[in-house]
């Protein structure tokens, strides 16, 4: 995707650790996690009340075929 090899991928793992510490950096990968699944949750949440008012918004054309 990115075309990073291994050195590319070890040198901003590096940059991360020295800017944020050790320390910090357990709680930020968890933050970011929460973030992503969240994130993840609000796409879910919103293709689902996409696809039922689709879904009811077909239904009343549908009933008026099949009376007609």
């Amino acid at each position: 995707m990115f075309n990073l090899g291994t050195g590319e991928l070890i040198l901003i793992f590096l940059v991360i650790l020295l800017l944020f510490g050790a320390k910090r950096l357990p709680e930020l990968a968890r933050g970011l996690g929460k973030g992503i699944n969240e994130f993840k949750d609000a796409v879910e949440s919103s293709k689902k009340e996409i696809m039922d008012a689709k879904e009811s918004a077909e239904s009343p054309i549908e009933k008026k075929d099949d009376q007609g």
